[in-house]
């Protein structure tokens, strides 16, 4: 295993030769007309629900729909997810221009397995519900009359795919074609796509970064072509590298051919000077710009983006990014909504990784499947690296079919997201699942194959990182000192809820009291929120006594599970994306000197307590701080120092603790201090009655966006008359829309500590859109769009 990490090391530092630039048969004007294209496919389709009586199909009716789209709207509480067959229609017509062309229709998801129809003849199926398939319809499509593409779906449990059925799965997997469909135009001479080319470490571009130097860095940019003219052809590849402000840093241009039928991998590299190198705290990117050049014609033309930045591990297994040794302080993220499960907008998944990125983490592990470009974008660009997961739980099936699916998908994988700056590593592993050595070697060698420049990573020391949950480490005997990189991949939840060590979850016993668990809805209340938060201290101090390089809450945002009727709330947010107390902790957590006009950062102080009667007079406050003075009522209390004991002797910033006497109605104020300098405030006010509400919509960083099926979460807030808030819970709230929005549940809902919550769907425009919160006792407020 230590020959390998070396091995690895040894490749980032070789500088390739760089081959003389060959002279392009293109001058700076070129002809576009024959460039290929990707066509938007989700506008116009039609859905229905079909019912399954043995081989039997009972057909519903047609309900116009766009994508991406769920198979059925879940209460907030998913009691019992709808599985099932379903079918999606597309009727379009085909311009004449495509004649002579490679047509594609590429799926970016659909749940789980999927049959696809053009005019009737089936063009191909695909397995497995989270990754990309493209089919090509070159030969059938019919070009200036109308198509029907057809859709077939079926989500219910199968074994060839996994992972456990439903009713025993700690998550849900919804359904519906709930990502993009696009039709890719390509002519005789094109960029292959990555996931159709089905070729290892090659298929699209595959770009590399082998010297990571501030100085000079060296990219390597691979480009798989295809040529389905009957004669040989001559072309121009140019590479071009822009960075943030659209600059040119580099080029490279080289004339080449390719003979008839045939396809092939080129490589060319570039070097950038005075390169900015991505990380954490500073993710620069760069656009590398691809360009086919035939008969002085652009082809084709693709940009990917990329960032500089190497990822090693030192003889002490620290992890090393762009040669500085990290610790990632992370979460897990499970990417359902409520309501619409997976069938989110781009930039619901970009206000998700804003929200994550605020709460003080720099790595999320894609629990337990791959989640959405756009999600991965947003790490790109906020600096979240990533643990990339395939689907899999507590389930393996020793058949040629499962493990081939398995199998497929790691390869599939790796090929949609090697190009992102943010990817740590590869789990190409079935999470707490009990695989055989042959089966894991197999995926270890896909990963080494696929990507040479990642490791993979398991929850098994047969692979290269070693993947261990808190609960499996405290179990006698099972730890060991790690002789590889070692991550706590989850921890903070299982440990405070049961004695076992959570390998089936659906077979738990001896469960510890629910005052005392992590498992705490944003309603429970103060003391349980308090709870919660100390449990996260105490789990993540320990984390930070054992060697490993990352640690992973479980979990970022409270989710629906098939297999019990509650939500999981161990979340640090609800699940419409509110916080709680410890979501302070872990912001807390973050130095003050990082700092960013993308996400909440900077020095910061909150203070954990509702301050009403009930309330605790010993205040638990939250700072990066080096001092916090807390007031009441403008009468100082004291100014303390960070607390010193034994759960908080690895922190960055141990909470404060101050110990009042008594309860007395007022205003909490407490000031943070770094080197005598204040730097933050926050105030909490014993709240009167509730006398009014404020509504609000939840931006995140990206205001609502028109015309992309984007969904929004509105917050209405119960204040008293002097605009404090009143925590209070269980009350109801119906709210209406006016103009091209819609609300996505219907229903009342109800307050969680003083806020309400829903989810609208976002039309073509927002002119004259408003939507109105009223409670029952008439008091009511509109927020115009």
């Amino acid at each position: 295993m230590q020959t390998l990490f070396k091995s690895f090391f040894i490749g980032l530092l070789i500088l390739p030769t760089l081959v003389a630039c060959q002279q392009s048969e293109a001058d700076a004007t070129l002809d576009i007309s024959a460039t290929a294209k990707i066509v938007p496919f989700n506008q116009d389709w039609q859905f229905k629900k079909l019912t399954n009586k043995e081989v039997e199909l009972t057909d519903s009716k047609w309900v116009d729909v766009t994508l991406p789209h769920t198979a059925n709207v879940e209460p907030i509480i998913v009691n019992d997810q709808w599985q099932g067959l379903a079918e999606y229609k597309k009727v379009f017509t085909a311009p004449k221009e495509w004649q002579n062309k490679t047509l594609l229709v590429r799926f970016e998801a659909a749940m789980s397995h999927a049959h696809v129809f053009l005019n009737d003849v089936k063009i191909g199926e695909h397995m497995g519900g989270y990754l990309p398939f493209a089919l090509d319809m070159s030969d059938i499509i019919k070009l200036g009359e109308e198509n029907t593409l057809v859709v077939k779906l079926n989500n219910q449990d199968n074994p060839d795919i996994g992972p456990k059925p439903l009713k025993r799965l700690d998550f849900n997997t919804y359904g519906g074609l709930y990502r993009d469909v696009n039709i890719i135009v390509k002519n005789p001479l094109h960029i292959t796509d990555e996931i159709a080319a089905n070729k290892v470490a090659s298929g699209g571009i595959f770009i590399t970064t082998p010297v990571v130097d501030e100085k000079q860095s060296s990219v390597n940019v691979k480009t798989h072509i295809a040529n389905t003219e009957d004669s040989e052809t001559k072309f121009t590849i140019r590479q071009t590298i822009y960075n943030s402000d659209n600059s040119e840093v580099a080029s490279y241009s080289e004339l080449v051919s390719l003979p008839a039928n045939t396809d092939k991998q080129f490589s060319q590299d570039l070097l950038v000077n005075n390169a900015k190198l991505w990380s954490p705290n500073s993710p620069n990117l760069y656009t590398v710009k691809t360009d086919l050049i035939k008969d002085n014609a652009l082809v084709e033309s693709q940009s990917t983006r990329i960032g500089i930045r190497s990822f090693e591990f030192n003889e002490k297994h620290e992890l090393l990014i762009n040669g500085k040794v990290t610790f990632l302080r992370g979460v897990n993220r499970h990417q359902e909504y409520p309501y619409v499960g997976y069938a989110t907008s781009p930039q619901a998944d970009y206000r998700d990784a804003v929200k994550i990125k605020s709460a003080g983490f720099d790595y999320v592990r894609l629990s337990h499947y791959p989640h959405s470009k756009a999600f991965m974008n947003a790490a790109d660009e906020l600096g979240l690296v990533l643990l990339d997961a395939i689907l899999g739980w507590q389930f393996f099936a020793n058949t040629p079919e499962f493990k081939a699916q398995v199998l497929r998908t790691c390869h599939d994988m790796i090929r949609r997201d090697r190009n992102h700056a943010s990817v740590l590593a590869w789990e190409c592993s079935l999470n707490e699942s009990k695989m055989t050595k042959g089966f894991m070697k197999q995926l270890n060698n896909i990963v080494h194959a696929e990507d040479h420049t990642r490791l993979s990573a398991g929850w098994k020391p047969d692979f290269d990182i070693y993947l261990q949950a808190r609960q499996h480490r405290r179990k006698k005997g099972h730890y060991h000192e790690p002789t590889q990189p070692y991550n706590v991949s989850e921890y903070g939840d299982w440990e405070y809820y049961a004695q076992n060590a959570g390998l089936n979850q659906d077979a738990w016993k001896d469960l510890k009291k629910e005052e005392r668990t992590s498992r705490q809805l944003l309603s429970a209340g103060e003391q349980r929120l308090l709870q919660q938060a100390f449990n996260l201290q105490e789990s993540h101090n320990d984390n930070l006594t054992y060697p490993a390089f990352a640690d992973g809450y479980w979990v970022m945002f409270d989710y629906n599970r098939g297999y019990y009727h509650d939500l999981e709330s161990s979340g640090i947010m609800s699940i419409n994306r509110l916080p709680k107390y410890s979501y302070y902790f872990y912001q807390s957590q973050r130095d003050a000197s990082i700092q960013s006009d993308e996400y909440a950062s900077g020095p910061m102080v909150f203070i954990a307590n509702e301050w009403r009667e009930g309330s605790s007079t010993d205040v638990k406050v939250f700072s990066n701080a080096d001092e916090v003075a807390l007031y009441l009522n403008d009468t100082l209390i004291s100014r303390n120092k960070p607390t010193d004991d034994k759960y908080s002797t690895e922190l960055n910033h141990p909470p404060f603790v101050f110990n009042l006497d008594g309860f007395s109605t007022g205003t909490l104020t407490a000031k943070a201090f770094i080197d005598g300098n204040e730097v933050a405030t926050h105030s909490v006010t014993t709240p009167e009655q509730f006398a009014k509400l404020t509504v609000a919509i939840d931006e995140s960083g990206v205001a609502p966006a028109t015309g992309s099926k984007d969904v929004v979460f509105v917050h209405a807030t119960f204040v008293d008359a002097k605009g404090n808030k009143v925590p209070v819970n269980h009350e109801d709230i119906v709210f209406t829309t006016q103009g091209d929005i819609s609300l996505i549940s219907k229903i009342a809902v109800k307050s969680e500590q003083g806020i309400a919550s829903t989810l609208i769907e976002i039309g073509d425009t927002l002119k004259g859109a408003t939507i109105t919160a009223t409670h029952a006792s008439g008091i009511k407020q509109t927020f115009t769009f």
